[in-house]
């Protein structure tokens, strides 16, 4: 009993420490997109809801992003544990492949074609003309995205998130910083005033953490970013990682394409009001599930290195661990979304109608972060820790676009329903799956070994 509670404790230590720089990363990013819309507040509603809808392509290809970052931890995480350096390196190269040519092709169309990506989302003039001038500056950033986090997914991988941890600290820093600047220190009516200024401030930002991630990889002993890890050859690993990230990140592409499917219903159908109260109500949700999203992404890590040094039991009490963590976080999420709801409504400088949306929406949300903080943990968290991500591609595809994303439609374009009850029904998304996601959880299918002897030719 005292040997049990021993390794109990033990288990909960090594994710605390993996999860905490994990929550200062997630908050900080959080704070950056916090201030866009607290310093764009003083600018006018339309930058804010022009903001909201065009970043709702840097958050598609966070989730391409994020999908091959979580291809990169389930692979890199079991072999480290099995000692397999070499194969960590192809793996990396293999992700860096695909997230370079990601990147570059969001910023060709962001560069090129802004005003059409504009439309897709709004038929508003002003805020396509608000946006496409965002999306023009924030180019840059999306090239810089996607080797960023592939070699920050790495070293995650591997248990450095203190130092993943600190190269986004120094970026998201000075991006608030060159926010302030470019937002109060450009006069109206210039290019970079509002919205384009926010932009040019994050692709500054992303270039400077993309040189200090060059730094941070020559002094590496053993993870480092380098080209020329892509030439790396293993026909086994390329397979396992298209068998593996690829429904990982097709499973975020979708969900992440269903989400911003949400925002082109509020859009399209529901009015400027509602654009400009989901955007405080994403930001304050955002904060109200840094906590259970970092205990999924270091509870994953831990995971995932003891099934690949072939501890099974250690595993499986870890998983258990991770699920406790994140009821416990989950419900803390719901609360500092209910706290801060006084202090968003008064702040928020939005028309009667709008805070009266906003107030709702935050309600709502009040118990939706529970929903989403134990589908991640066990879907984004536990199921890919043992190379298990078809289960939730299968499960997320079929409840966005078969259920929620319909539901949508028909509930603001054919029946018209008041606003909120469409926010509402738009809300239920995470409860309609609870059933199969626990289901699989406790069936276990998802304990597994993925590592292979020499895997690198």
């Amino acid at each position: 009993m005292i040997r049990l509670q021993h390794i109990e404790k033990e288990t909960y230590r090594k994710i605390l420490r993996l999860t905490l720089p994990i929550i200062l990363q997630n908050l900080l990013s959080a704070a950056v997109n916090s201030a866009d819309v607290v310093m764009l507040n003083y600018i006018g509603q339309a930058h804010i809801s022009a903001v909201s809808l065009a970043t709702q392509y840097a958050s598609v290809l966070f989730m391409i992003l994020y999908g091959l970052g979580t291809g990169v931890t389930m692979l890199s995480a079991q072999y480290y544990g099995k000692g397999d350096l070499r194969a960590v390196n192809a793996v990396e190269g293999i992700a860096l492949r695909f997230s370079a040519g990601t990147g570059l092709l969001f910023a060709a169309a962001a560069l090129c074609f802004p005003e059409a990506m504009m439309r897709v989302f709004t038929p508003d003039a002003e805020l396509i003309r608000i946006g496409a001038g965002y999306l023009r500056n924030v180019s840059v950033a999306y090239l810089c995205w996607g080797l960023i986090e592939t070699y920050l997914a790495t070293l995650r991988s591997v248990g450095r998130v203190a130092v993943s941890t600190a190269l986004n600290t120094s970026a998201f820093t000075l991006n608030i910083i060159l926010n302030a600047v470019f937002i109060f220190g450009t006069p109206e009516g210039s290019p970079l005033h509002g919205a384009p200024g926010v932009a040019l401030a994050t692709s500054i930002s992303r270039l400077v953490e993309l040189i200090l991630t060059w730094i941070v990889s020559a002094r590496s002993r053993e993870i480092k970013l380098k080209l020329s890890y892509m030439l790396l050859r293993s026909k086994v690993l390329f397979r396992d990682f298209l068998k593996m990230a690829m429904p990982a990140t097709l499973n975020d592409v979708s969900w992440g394409l269903a989400f911003s499917m949400y925002s082109v219903i509020i859009g399209q159908f529901l009015g400027e009001d509602m654009v400009a109260a989901n955007a405080f109500t994403s930001l304050v949700r955002t904060f109200g599930t840094v906590l259970c999203f970092s205990v999924a992404s270091g509870g994953g890590i831990l995971i995932g290195q003891l099934l690949g040094d072939g501890k099974m039991k250690e595993a499986e009490n870890g998983a258990s661990a991770v699920m406790r963590l994140t009821i416990l976080t989950g419900a803390v999420g719901g609360l500092i979304v209910l706290a801060s709801t006084p202090l968003v409504l008064r702040f928020a400088d939005l028309t009667e109608l709008g805070k009266t949306y906003l107030r709702g929406m935050l309600l709502i949300n009040t118990y939706y972060v529970m929903g989403q903080a134990v589908n991640t943990t066990l879907i984004a968290g536990v199921f890919r820790a043992g190379g298990d991500s078809r289960f939730g591609f299968v499960c997320d595809t079929i409840d966005m676009w078969a259920y929620a994303v319909p539901l949508g439609f028909l509930a603001a374009g054919v029946l018209k329903l008041p606003p909120m009850w469409v926010y509402f029904l738009l809300c239920t998304d995470e409860f309609v799956k609870w059933p199969w996601v626990i289901g699989h959880y406790r069936s276990k299918k998802w304990l597994r070994n993925i590592t292979r002897e020499n895997a690198v030719e």
